[in-house]
C-alpha cells in the first residue's frame, strides 16, 4: 500500500504554499493564482493554524459580497484543519477526504508541515498502484 510519504516523494517537490493568518484574503487568492493551486496552508509560528481554499473564498467572500482586500485570512480560513502523518495510506486519506468532503490534506510530522496532498495526488497514486497490480497479474497468468 502506498503511503503519504511515497506520494510526497513522487510529487518531487514538497514546497507548500503558506500564508500568515494576518494577510489579506486578496494576498491568499493572488498566491493561489500565481502558483496555480486551489488551497494555501495558514501557518503561524511554524504551526498549521488553518487552510484557505478557493471554496472558502467563494462562499465567504464572493457570495457574501465582502472585500478581499480588507478581510484577513483568519476571518475566513478553515481553522479546524485535519492533518495526516506521512505513514497514512492512500486509501486512508481517500476515505477521510470522502467522509469529510476535503480536497486537500496537510501532512504534518512532529508538529512540522511536511507537505500538502490533494485528491488528485491520491487518485494518481491509486492509478499507478492499479497499473502495477495489473502488470503483476499479467506476468503471473502468462507464467
Amino acid at each position: 500500500m502506498t503511503t503519504v510519504n511515497q506520494v510526497l516523494k513522487n510529487k518531487g517537490s514538497n514546497e507548500v504554499a503558506t500564508i500568515s493568518p494576518y494577510e489579506t484574503v486578496l494576498a491568499a487568492i493572488s498566491l493561489m493564482a500565481n502558483k496555480g493551486i486551489g488551497a494555501v496552508v495558514v501557518v503561524e509560528d511554524q504551526n498549521v493554524v488553518g487552510i484557505i481554499s478557493e471554496r472558502d473564498y467563494t462562499r465567504k467572500i464572493a457570495l457574501l459580497e465582502r472585500r478581499s482586500d480588507d478581510t484577513t485570512v483568519a476571518e475566513i480560513m478553515t481553522s479546524k484543519v485535519i492533518t495526516v502523518p506521512g505513514s497514512y495510506t492512500v486509501e486512508q486519506c481517500l476515505e477521510l477526504m470522502t467522509d469529510k468532503h476535503l480536497r486537500h490534506l496537510p501532512v504534518v510530522e512532529n508538529s512540522q508541515l511536511k507537505g500538502l496532498i490533494s485528491i488528485g495526488d491520491l487518485v494518481k497514486a491509486t492509478m499507478e498502484d492499479q497499473k502495477v497490480l495489473i502488470q503483476q497479474l499479467q506476468q503471473y497468468i502468462s507464467g
